[in-house]
């Protein structure tokens, strides 16, 4: 629609942004689901997401980064993680070499949510990879990851230019 097709790689092209399109619309109806289901709200979600992404990658997050990543002020974060702790969702770990620093991670109960919740789909997942070779799968990972790149420095670009709440003019 938005994207000429006048070359096969046109069109492919036109066709995976459709599909990522469905994708991250579908990805989110199941974020939702999973959140509604939980009492979670969409701020909630994402910062579960960053917890286990953190977690995933073997650098557990802190109140401070996870902040600047969702883009909340120190005192929502507070009330964020507060509320996700009291939910047994997420849980604060101190530093064992610096008491002073909080660790969050994925409490047992939430992650056993989690589990119970995206299983189903982590079947699908599994069937639909299963028909990729390892070089199918490794240009496949490449391309998501250098899009989770371009999508996440558009979204930093879109909030540095958005205004502070206290500069946003009357509405």
């Amino acid at each position: 629609m938005y994207r000429r097709r006048d070359t096969r790689r046109e069109q492919l092209v036109a066709e995976i942004t459709n599909d990522l399109r469905r994708y991250s619309a579908d990805a989110q109806h199941i974020g939702h689901a999973f959140a509604g289901l939980h009492g979670l709200n969409a701020t909630d979600l994402h910062a579960l997401i960053a917890v286990m992404d953190a977690e995933l990658a073997g650098a557990p997050i802190t109140p401070g980064r996870l902040g600047e990543q969702l883009g909340l002020s120190s005192g929502s974060v507070t009330a964020l993680v507060d509320r996700l702790e009291r939910a047994g969702h997420i849980r604060r770990d101190r530093d064992t070499g610096d008491r002073r620093k909080v660790f969050l991670r994925y409490a047992d109960r939430g992650a056993a949510l989690a589990v119970e919740f995206f299983q189903p789909l982590g079947r699908r997942t599994d069937r639909v990879v299963a028909d990729f070779s390892d070089e199918e799968l490794e240009t496949v990972h490449r391309f998501l990851a250098a899009m989770t790149t371009a999508m996440r420095e558009h979204r930093d670009q879109v909030r540095a230019a958005r205004p502070e709440p206290s500069r946003r003019p009357p509405g």
